[in-house]
């Protein structure tokens, strides 16, 4: 790997830009370090998912810029870029990542509002008088 790679990961309304280079381990979101812009360890160990499937926690630098959307989005998009950059790398990572689940793209997303209902689904309350 002579220059580093490149992948995009979604989830719901956040989308991340992931780049991958050789290194010793640095994970940063927007110029913060991961541990302190995603705050919950879950979240964080989201991210770790596909670099710990590969046991390649210490051999990469990881930078993503993250918009839209929250926290946990974020933090899944993340985790879906750093997977399809590390297939990118190379394809022997490939049946490490799909069995923790790591390269599907999940497709959930937020229901739009339908009008005469005061969200999604829920209506207002019927009243015969």
């Amino acid at each position: 790997m002579e220059k580093q790679k490149n992948a995009v990961g979604r989830r719901k309304e956040a989308v991340t830009r992931v780049w991958l280079s050789r290194g010793t381990g640095k994970i940063t979101v927007n110029d913060k370090d991961y541990k302190e812009y995603f705050s919950l360890v879950y979240l964080q160990n989201q991210v770790e998912l596909p670099l710990k499937a590969t046991q390649s926690l210490d051999k990469f630098d990881v930078k993503i810029n993250a918009a839209g959307g929250g926290m946990k989005g974020q933090a899944e998009a993340a985790k879906l870029g750093i997977g399809r950059a590390l297939l990118e790398i190379s394809q022997e990572y490939r049946p490490a990542l799909k069995a923790v689940g790591v390269l599907k793209r999940d497709p959930r997303s937020v229901e739009r509002k339908k009008f005469g209902h005061k969200k999604a689904r829920r209506s207002y309350q019927f009243s015969k008088r």
